[in-house]
C-alpha cells in the first residue's frame, strides 16, 4: 500500500524537501518530471502548484498534501487539517495576504474601495474580504507581477507577503491584512478514516514537525570540574535538565543538554566559560520530538 502525497511546487518546493530531508526522507527531482523518487516505497510522490494540492486532496486523487492556509480557504476544500508546518521560502513565521496601495493614494482604510477595482491572485478570499466589509469592490484576477499594476491599472491590490520588503521597495503602503497563512500537512477524509494511511500520515506530521522544531534548537555539551558543576547549570538552560555524566576523573563530569540557538548566540558560551566549562561543543540537530 501506498500514500499519494502532493508536495508544493515553485517557491515552497526548495524549504519542503529539505524538511522532509532532515526528517529523514530523500526525495530527489528531476528538472523534467512532476514526479519525484521518495526512498520511502510507501510514499508516492507528486509535485503539484501549492494552489490545486487541496482541491486534489479534496476529490482523493491524493491522500494527502502539503499546502497552504490560503489555498484551502479560497478553494473551500473540504479537507482534513492534520497539522500546522510554519515554514515559507523566506522565514520560519507565517505569511500574510494584505491590502496595499501606492504611498501616495488618498485610500485610508477598507471603505475608501468602495467602486474601485482590485487585482490579485487571491480572488475568492479577498471578494468574502470585502462583502464582510460591506464593501461592492471589483475585483479581478492577476496573473502576476500584481505589485506593478497599482501603478494606473488598479487601485489596490491584495498580495501576499513574508516580510513587506518587497511591498515597500515598490513604493506600497499596506492598509489591512486579509489572511493569515502557513503552510499545512492536509489529508483527504476518505483517506483519514482508513487505519494504515491514518497511522502513515500522523506518523509524517510528527517527523515533519520534529524538523520543523530542530531548526531553532542545537545540542551542547561540555566537560565540567565536578566542583564547578553547580556554576554551570546555573546559567544553563534547557528544555529539560541537563544530563550530566561521571567521567573516569572522578574530578570531571560531562554535561549535555539541547536549547535555543539563539540563546547560545546571544553570548552562552562566554558566561560557561566563566562558570568553569571546558571543551564546548555544539552541535545541529534533525529532529527534536517531545
Amino acid at each position: 500500500m501506498t500514500l499519494r502525497i502532493g508536495l508544493p511546487k515553485g517557491s515552497l518546493q526548495e524549504n519542503t524537501l529539505q524538511i522532509f530531508g532532515r526528517a529523514g526522507y530523500h526525495i530527489a527531482v528531476s528538472s523534467r518530471s512532476y514526479l519525484p523518487s521518495v526512498d520511502d516505497p510507501e510514499l508516492e510522490g507528486f509535485l503539484i502548484r501549492a494552489q490545486e494540492i487541496a482541491r486534489y486532496v479534496q476529490d482523493g486523487w491524493l491522500d494527502a498534501g502539503l499546502t497552504g492556509r490560503d489555498w484551502i480557504v479560497e478553494s473551500k476544500a473540504d479537507v482534513v487539517e492534520v497539522c500546522d508546518l510554519v515554514y515559507s521560502k523566506a522565514s520560519s513565521r507565517p505569511g500574510r495576504w494584505v491590502l496595499a496601495v501606492t504611498e501616495d493614494s488618498d485610500i485610508r482604510s477598507v471603505s475608501d474601495l468602495a467602486g474601485k477595482r482590485v487585482a490579485t491572485e487571491l480572488v475568492q478570499v479577498t471578494k468574502d474580504y470585502f462583502a464582510a466589509a460591506g464593501v461592492d469592490a471589483e475585483v479581478e484576477y492577476s496573473w502576476g507581477a500584481t505589485e506593478v499594476k497599482t501603478a494606473g491599472l488598479v487601485d489596490a491590490i491584495v498580495e501576499f507577503t513574508e516580510t513587506g520588503r518587497s511591498l515597500m521597495a515598490n513604493n506600497l503602503r499596506i492598509i489591512e491584512t486579509v489572511l493569515t497563512t502557513n503552510t499545512k500537512l492536509i489529508a483527504n477524509r476518505q483517506a483519514w478514516q482508513d487505519d494504515w494511511k491514518r497511522a502513515k500520515i500522523e506518523n509524517l506530521a510528527m517527523l515533519l514537525q520534529a524538523a520543523l522544531r530542530a531548526e531553532e534548537k542545537v545540542g551542547i555539551k561540555m566537560n565540567v570540574p565536578v566542583a564547578r558543576l553547580d556554576d554551570v547549570l546555573k546559567v544553563l538552560p534547557a528544555m529539560k535538565n541537563p544530563t550530566v555524566s561521571q567521567l573516569s576523573d572522578s574530578d570531571w563530569c560531562a554535561v549535555e543538554t539541547v536549547m535555543d540557538a539563539r540563546e547560545v548566540r546571544d553570548g552562552l558560551v562566554p558566561k560557561l566559560k566563566a562558570a568553569g566549562a571546558q571543551d564546548i561543543i555544539e552541535y545541529p540537530l534533525n529532529k527534536v520530538i517531545p
